[in-house]
């Protein structure tokens, strides 16, 4: 793991369990178990829920990877522990809990 991965867990910590897990050339992030963004690049991009518009209205919007179809903030807040720990806290209250293998196989 790289040096800005780990600068991304260990601020991230500070809210919950943090996971970075290596994927096809970038990173994904999980907090408590749920996916919540991508490093990619040495940025991190987290996923839009209603609280990371709230609270990153004014981050700049970009696709993490060339072909990627979901929209993601661009994050760079690292100075701010009391807006991660509302942010993570919030994204995964509203992101929905990560399907079983037996639940993905039914209609």
């Amino acid at each position: 793991m790289n040096e800005y991965n780990e600068y991304v867990r260990e601020i991230f910590s500070t809210a919950g369990d943090i996971v970075i897990k290596s994927m096809m050339g970038g990173y994904l992030v999980y907090f408590n178990g749920k996916l919540i963004g991508d490093i990619c690049g040495n940025e991190l991009f987290l996923k839009r829920t209603p609280t990371s518009d709230r609270l990153l209205k004014d981050c700049e919007l970009r696709y993490p990877y060339e072909g990627s179809k979901t929209l993601m903030y661009v994050f760079d807040r690292f100075e701010d522990l009391a807006l991660i720990v509302e942010l993570l806290d919030g994204m995964y209250a509203e992101l929905p809990e990560k399907k079983t293998a037996k639940a993905r196989g039914k209609k």
